[in-house]
């Protein structure tokens, strides 16, 4: 099975909610399964993306910090889709790509609201999507609070960053070896 059928296995069988199909239906109308991760950082391949958050989905269950707090499909739906902005995002092919963003609206922001174009999603869900790049995110950077209010409203905000993180370097170790 490669990685965007264990995507789509994963999705199907945890993301239930009103709407899902939509969203699934919109993602395979996308480069979502072959675009890259990254230009550079990590997953900058055909399929990084989708490799990306499929690791990003298995860090975060292997939280034991989450265990019990937050439902199967929460944990699916924040990490499978929080870097869905990446969409469409990326042109050129590997390993020139270059970014291409045709709906500058900030990196979590995007992805929040490309999801809810199609499903609803929690507080909690649309805070851990939206702050999920942590102190790396340009609002916090220019001095924004709402990141940490964010963390303090729901652990989910950074499990969901540690989560991304640890799949990112785990990402950029084995393209090194």
């Amino acid at each position: 099975m490669n990685d965007a059928e264990r995507f789509e296995q994963i999705f199907l069988s945890q993301v239930t909610r009103p709407g899902a199909d939509k969203l699934l239906e919109w993602l395979k109308s996308t480069d979502f399964f072959t675009a890259p991760a990254s230009t550079r950082f990590h997953g900058a391949y055909p399929g990084g993306l989708v490799k990306h958050s499929l690791n990003v989905y298995y860090a975060l269950l292997g939280n034991f910090n989450l265990r019990g707090l937050y439902s199967p499909q929460t944990q699916a739906i924040v990490a499978l889709l929080h870097d869905v902005c990446k969409a469409n995002y990326y042109a050129g092919e590997y390993p020139d790509y270059t970014v291409k963003d045709q709906m500058p609206m900030g990196h979590g922001e995007k992805s929040v609201y490309l999801v809810m174009k199609h499903m609803e999603l929690t507080d909690d869900e649309a805070l851990a999507i939206r702050w999920h790049m942590g102190a790396y995110d340009d609002a916090f950077r220019g001095g924004s609070r709402a990141l940490n209010a964010a963390m303090e409203r729901t652990p989910l905000v950074l499990e969901l960053h540690y989560a991304d993180m640890i799949a990112t370097q785990r990402e950029k170790h084995e393209e090194v070896l």
